[in-house]
């Protein structure tokens, strides 16, 4: 968001009653993606969509996985290569499901 834009938002909510297991929920989850209750709770009521930053870690962290598992297979020379095909379909599935989720 540009600085105008920000400016621009002067009009307030009223504040919402809610439990407070639902407010500690509500607080990581917008702690989970980065942005503050109030930004979280605007893209929640305007259907905007939320990526948990812990979402973009861990399918680095899995696409690297998939990179040195593809490495060991050129590396072995096609020995148990059935095992390291296996591997990676499981991984490439891995990565869908989470980026799936953070839609």
């Amino acid at each position: 968001m540009s600085k105008s834009e920000s400016r621009n938002r002067i009009a307030l909510l009223p504040s919402i009653r809610c439990l407070p297991e639902e407010r500690e929920e509500i607080r990581q989850k917008a702690a989970d993606s980065g942005l503050s209750v109030g930004t979280f709770m605007l893209r929640c009521a305007l259907s905007r969509k939320i990526m948990p930053r812990n979402d973009h870690k861990l399918i680095a962290e899995l696409s690297k996985l998939g990179g040195l598992q593809k490495y060991l297979f050129t590396q072995g020379n096609g020995i148990g290569s059935k095992e390291y095909a296996e591997v990676l379909q499981e991984l490439k599935k891995a990565i869908l499901r989470v980026g799936q989720q953070g839609d």
